[in-house]
């Protein structure tokens, strides 16, 4: 487990920890700096973990008053509940007028009702579907992301699946690697890796979540290839190969599936699709169109009972979209803000999503 936080000014940090309630049972230093990383070792499996964020005062006579929150480690093989928050597409620039006037900003608002709502959700983890900021910038993180969803991270790993503007506006370009790793990969990584993995899985109870990265086929030259013979295809099939029995949940941006105004991306499709119903996927969370979407389940382009599953989380911030690509594979449809709370119970995995408003936009039943 890794805890990040970041200070206004340089100072030292030092974070307690330990198994709920008794918070201070470890303590680890964190050297002077604005940008600070502890790891937290000595995790165990199925238990609610507490800690405490200490930073000194301005005057430095003294420490400010800590910052708290508790997460849960992940559940061994034996459990067979997990519970999850998903999201996507949480950067919206701040709007203004023709003169340079503000405006009212509805996506700052979507952002606040959202993270209302999902601090009263029962979650083990924050599964996000890319696009943490409009802009790709660190600079803008704080107002479109770890702000409104703060008490939601206090309590929630979180894991993204990157999306096209994590590799910034000139992804296109050779020179964009230093972008993604100035305002990404310095922010975001995984204790099990020594730099920020595009691809990766983790295993929670009965469950396996894969992320992958589609941002090749959005134009990021520094994106891992995503074709038959490539890295992350290869490894994509062993990793779903080595999940036996699990519940298999894959989470990538760039939709395989999608009625809204981008449409489905062919690369994705052609490339993926098929791997995911040869290998026994059950659900794939998807970005990248800017709507609430579920498909029926797909095996060979058509509706089949034991197909794979699509569902687009893909706007908690920008102006809904409409579907402006109708497809026959969509079984449900919104053109609203929202988010999906998950939760697998055995061999039956729900996933309800609500609109910023707290409305109910749907609700799906899989079963192993």
């Amino acid at each position: 487990m890794i805890l990040k936080w970041q200070t206004d000014l340089s100072t030292p940090g030092w974070v307690e920890y330990g198994p709920a309630p008794r918070c201070n049972q470890i303590m680890t230093v964190v050297p002077e700096g604005t940008q600070h990383k502890a790891v937290l070792y000595g995790l165990v499996p199925n238990q609610d973990f507490c800690y405490r964020v200490y930073v000194y005062n301005e005057a430095r006579d003294g420490a400010q008053e800590p910052a708290e929150g508790s997460f849960r480690t992940l559940y061994s093989a034996e459990r067979k509940t997990v519970n999850f928050l998903a999201l996507g597409a949480t950067g919206a620039d701040i709007p203004v007028g023709e003169y340079g006037e503000a405006l009212p900003d509805d996506a700052a608002q979507a952002r606040d009702n959202l993270a209302a709502l999902m601090k009263k959700e029962k979650s083990d983890f924050l599964i996000h579907t890319g696009n943490i900021t409009h802009s790709g910038l660190n600079a803008d993180a704080d107002r479109e992301f770890f702000a409104p969803f703060k008490d939601v991270l206090a309590k929630n790993p979180l894991f993204v699946a990157l999306g096209p503007n994590e590799y910034g506006p000139e992804r296109e370009n050779r020179e964009s690697k230093a972008f993604l790793r100035a305002n990404y990969s310095r922010y975001h990584d995984m204790s099990w890796s020594r730099a920020t993995p595009k691809y990766y899985s983790f295993d929670s109870a009965n469950a396996r979540f894969i992320f992958l990265d589609t941002n090749v086929a959005e134009g990021a030259v520094w994106a891992p290839e995503i074709g038959e013979k490539s890295t992350q295809t290869e490894w994509l099939k062993s990793t779903l190969a080595a999940a036996g029995e699990k519940w298999k949940i894959v989470v990538i941006n760039a939709p395989a599936y999608s009625s809204g105004a981008r449409g489905a991306n062919n690369e994705v499709f052609l490339n993926w699709v098929k791997i995911f119903e040869d290998y026994g996927v059950n659900l794939v969370i998807q970005g990248g169109d800017a709507n609430y979407e579920r498909t029926f389940p797909m095996f060979r382009g058509e509706a089949k009972p034991r197909g794979v599953t699509y569902v687009t989380l893909g706007t908690a911030a920008p102006q809904p979209g409409k579907r402006e690509n109708p497809d026959p594979s969509t079984a449900r449809f919104v053109s609203a803000r929202h988010y999906a709370a998950g939760k697998i119970v055995d061999r039956k995995l729900t996933l309800k999503v609500y609109s910023d408003k707290g409305k109910e936009l749907d609700k799906l039943e899989i079963y192993l």
